[in-house]
């Protein structure tokens, strides 16, 4: 890895990012004032030179993140895992992977976190283990084991083959016979990962033990993968079939996932969890939670027994990028949110296409504006600070399995999870040793050393809206209210006591007229995607600006 050059290095915090606020926005929960940066640490920075990035390669970089203006970080499995499905199958949950570093490791990069002023949050993965976990080892080598019933297990169909008709998510029977003992165990995902058996109560014991664990050391809360699966209905019965399954669909769709997902019985655990983080002050809970809107709310729990802190708003990133779309998606789902809960927003993740290969550079801006001045929480993924969009592939340097194993159906993760660009040097200061992905191909000029030398870059223009955002409580706590305006614009307004911002977003490629809401004037702009310093009733294409409301 090659590190920033002494003058290049971010400071801490960049201009405007620790000007106070009013002392009600202080009062408010940091992650409800706050945005999260997620971290593939695979990814990020190799300290090593074995071209996987690691926990000493993050430390080194924190002041970029920092500098960013953001407040926590989440952090994608770093526990020891044979790496089937890179960290996702975890083989032991109160340790860290070797390639990563050591619990030492970890502690120095917590407490290098916390002297930065922000928090960690840690991914858990409570569906599912490695089959090389020690209880899964245990499990399997015999009927009458003790940790048997810690996983599902099942005996075959009558005349004989898979227990059901669930198929796993990454493709083909959720189900793998087991010679041994002669009968089948669950994965949702790949083989190699086993679902745990949430109602057997030792299980969630367990599992809340590795919580305790992880805040006992000092992290600030988990994203909790796959929640929405953690229990499976009683009896196991079939999926109901996909009507409009076709051809040319991934396999998993064959079936809907009634009996697989969603099961009332998990709200119970969830409860547990958020009681377990409650007792821990401040701490967040994340829930992946893939589902339609009125169920997803449902894991918001209720105000007196709530649920998680944030079940994952992905909308942004599942439907088509149109102002139409947008401006009904985000007004019917902030009216969703119940009162006691809190919304939330993503726009790219380690599973997700990156934001600039969907939409196109010059969107990409006005999607991180979108994404940092809606209502909620946003969460930030690494390298679209930078604008990374469209990585080639070659076929030679597929990792993902998921790819591997459903080929030619787009579903390849790869392509967001390539390493990050620091700057110029061999293998764009990653490492220096061959990386485990090929980078961007534009990686020469699109790296931090680059963009921090810029004004006008993607990365001074995410500065520029996390220190607005810092700066005006409407940008973070306010109120969200839409406006009417042109065709391909979306337009709205956040107002917090007796701040008034009006944010202007161009999709399309035309310029538009704006209005401002009745009985207001422009002041001035604060923050925009290009060099716009004065409102004068019109938008460029592909621009966006925040603007303030007077009287």
């Amino acid at each position: 890895m090659t590190k920033l050059a002494t003058d290049q290095r971010e400071p801490i915090r960049s201009p405007g990012v620790t000007t106070a606020m009013s002392e009600g926005t202080l009062a408010a929960p940091w992650w409800k004032r706050g945005v999260i940066y997620q971290i593939y640490p695979r990814s990020f920075a190799d300290s090593d030179g074995d071209g996987i990035g690691d926990l000493a390669g993050i430390e080194a970089y924190l002041n970029h993140v920092a500098s960013l203006g953001v407040d926590a970080i989440w952090l994608s499995p770093i526990f020891p895992s044979p790496m089937a499905d890179f960290g996702y199958d975890v083989a032991d949950y109160t340790g860290v992977e070797p390639m990563f570093g050591d619990l030492a490791a970890f502690d120095r990069l917590l407490a290098a976190v916390h002297a930065r002023g922000l928090k960690l949050l840690l991914d858990f993965v409570p569906n599912h283990s490695s089959t090389q976990h020690p209880w899964f080892v245990e499990s399997r080598s015999s009927r009458d084991n003790p940790r048997r019933d810690w996983y599902i297990w099942r005996d075959p169909a009558p005349g004989g083959g898979p227990p059901n008709n669930w198929i796993s998510d990454m493709g083909g029977p959720a189900w793998e016979l087991d010679p041994k003992t002669g009968q089948y165990y669950l994965h949702t995902f790949l083989r190699e990962q086993a679902d745990l058996n949430w109602r057997n109560p030792a299980v969630a014991a367990a599992m809340t033990d590795v919580m305790r664990f992880w805040l006992d050391r000092g992290v600030d809360g988990f994203r909790i993968d796959v929640l929405w699966h953690i229990v499976k209905a009683e009896g196991l019965p079939d999926n109901p079939e996909n009507p409009d399954w076709r051809e040319g669909m991934a396999g998993k769709l064959r079936v809907l996932q009634h009996h697989s997902t969603d099961q009332p019985e998990a709200h119970a655990f969830t409860r547990a969890m958020r009681q377990l983080a409650d007792s821990y002050g401040e701490t967040l809970l994340v829930g992946e939670i893939f589902l339609p809107r009125d169920r997803l709310m449902r894991w918001y729990g209720s105000a007196a027994e709530p649920g998680v802190h944030l079940p994952f708003n992905f909308e942004l990133i599942e439907n088509p990028w149109d102002r139409d779309t947008l401006a009904r998606l985000i007004a019917e789902y902030d009216a969703a949110i119940p009162a006691h809960g809190w919304p939330n927003w993503v726009i790219g993740s380690h599973d997700a296409p990156r934001i600039a290969a969907r939409v196109g550079e010059r969107q990409a801006r006005v999607a991180a504006m979108l994404l940092l001045t809606l209502h909620g929480t946003p969460t930030l993924y690494q390298g679209d600070e930078i604008g990374i969009g469209t990585v080639d592939i070659p076929p030679d340097r597929i990792r993902d399995p998921q790819d591997l194993r459903q080929p030619g159906m787009g579903l390849g993760r790869d392509r967001s999870r390539t390493p990050m660009a620091w700057d110029a040097s061999p293998n764009a200061g990653f490492s220096f040793g061959e990386p485990w992905l090929p980078l961007h191909a534009d990686w020469r000029t699109r790296n931090v050393a680059a963009q921090h030398a810029d004004p006008q870059s993607m990365l001074a223009l995410h500065r520029r809206l996390l220190a607005a955002r810092r700066k005006r409580p409407a940008l973070s706590l306010g109120t969200l209210a839409m406006h009417d305006a042109a065709s391909d614009v979306l337009a709205y307004e956040r107002r917090y006591g007796e701040e008034r911002l009006l944010v202007v977003l161009n999709l399309g490629s035309q310029p538009r007229r704006v209005t401002l809401p009745d009985g207001t004037d422009a002041g001035r702009i604060i923050v925009a995607t290009g060099t716009r310093e004065r409102y004068d009733g019109t938008i460029n294409a592909d621009e966006g600006f925040v603007v303030e409301l007077t009287p």
